[in-house]
């Protein structure tokens, strides 16, 4: 089925520098997809720290495995991703191939193994021949190139829309200092770690200790907060390259400024992939008050992000606030009814324990119409806050995924 391109994208794509260090090349394998980029190779230079966030499923892909067991060393010279097939829940072959794989790229790059990092989306089960991807390494390691952003980009969708690129510049120490990202993601979606797959380029010099600390801080307000239909990867990877190829971050304040950068980008990634969430017309905003700590504040918003009923309703642009009552309720953490305080687009709706006698429905529904939902709930508790974002529910989605493996 032709996928149409969300109402929710962006109207332009950044303009993506060249990062010092890496190079990249697509190749279409027809893995899963006919005539079309399906896998991904990024060389990246000799000294390349890397840092990652991996999926916490309990079944996570042979790819993921073999991330986790390589990140201890914190080094990398090359990431290969392919689409159209997760290679996920699929025994001994699975780890058979992401060994060929890794194989086949270290030789032609005389490096070790070990510092070949891999990701693999699509369908869960079926065995992925790596003879396509072994074959065609010769020629992505001859073609890589600096400057391959938005092939790079389309290389890793699946049920994707568009292509979704972040990208940010800092000084340090009277050097520029470049950031690029990119991501996939549609369907699937509910981060537990991180989400989808995800991979960032710097070409500052940062030890894979202080990359690691700077990228788990800032995927949690980001990636984990991001849901699209409450499902969790058995893929979610996101992996952090810097080529030492610009200036040193080790100071404090230096510190300080590239997680800054780091941060906007991980946002920037994590809203294009809620709007692009599958079937989606509207992005959805929530921010949440008053819990009795941060962590329960996410977990109640998190809680309203998933529900069917909240989803649904914004997609037939019905303000059903009992909806997010209910949704609060059920979330498990301490919430006191006679103080909840629930606003939509600004507009105060329930108070009290009740409907605010003021309210009037015609009041939002010109917020209710729009692309973007705006949920306000104060918890009458605590201090706690939370901002997460998800999509309506269409029945588009169930037309993707009811034919996602035809």
């Amino acid at each position: 089925m032709a996928l149409v391109v969300s109402p929710l994208a962006p109207t332009s794509t950044p303009a993506m520098p060249e990062i010092a260090g890496v190079a990249l090349a697509t190749a279409a394998t027809g893995i899963r997809y006919k005539n079309r980029m399906d896998v991904l190779l990024a060389t990246l230079a000799d000294g390349t720290t890397v840092a990652g966030c991996l999926t916490k499923s309990k079944s996570p892909s042979a790819p993921v495995d073999w991330c986790a067991k390589n990140l201890k060393a914190g080094t990398a010279r090359a990431l290969v991703v392919n689409a159209g097939n997760a290679n996920a829940f699929t025994g001994k072959k699975g780890v058979a191939t992401v060994k060929a794989v890794a194989a086949a790229t270290a030789k032609k790059l005389g490096c070790k193994q070990a510092e070949i990092f891999q990701a693999s989306t699509g369908v869960i089960g079926e065995p992925l021949n790596p003879a396509p991807i072994v074959n065609a390494m010769a020629t992505l390691v001859a073609e890589a190139k600096p400057n391959a952003w938005d092939m790079a980009a389309n290389a890793i969708m699946t049920t994707d829309t568009f292509a979704k690129m972040a990208t940010a510049q800092i000084k340090i120490g009277g050097k520029t200092v470049s950031i690029n990202g990119i991501a996939k993601g549609s369907g699937m979606i509910a981060p537990d770690m991180a989400t989808m797959l995800v991979f960032i380029f710097t070409d500052a010099k940062i030890t894979a200790k202080i990359l690691q600390k700077s990228l788990t801080a800032a995927v949690n307000p980001s990636f984990n907060c991001i849901t699209v239909d409450g499902d969790t990867s058995t893929s979610d990877t996101v992996l952090l390259f810097a080529t030492g190829k610009s200036a040193a971050v080790k100071s404090p304040p230096e510190r300080k400024q590239f997680s800054k950068a780091l941060d906007a980008l991980c946002l920037d990634l994590a809203l294009q992939v809620a709007r692009d969430g599958e079937g989606a017309e509207k992005l959805i905003e929530i921010k949440i008050t008053g819990a009795e700590n941060d962590a329960a504040a996410h977990k109640i918003g998190m809680t309203i992000a998933n529900s069917p009923l909240v989803k649904t309703a914004i997609a037939g642009e019905d303000a059903n606030w009992g909806r997010i009552v209910m949704a609060i309720g059920k979330s498990g953490e301490k919430a006191i009814r006679d103080k909840l305080k629930i606003k939509i687009g600004g507009v105060l709706v329930a108070a009290k324990g009740m409907k605010n006698p003021t309210y009037q429905e015609a009041d939002i529904m010109p917020h209710m119409k729009g692309r973007t939902i705006k949920i306000e709930a104060d918890i009458g508790v605590g201090k706690g806050k939370a901002t997460v974002w998800t999509c309506d529910l269409t029945h588009r989605y169930i037309d993707i995924n009811g034919s996602y493996r035809s």
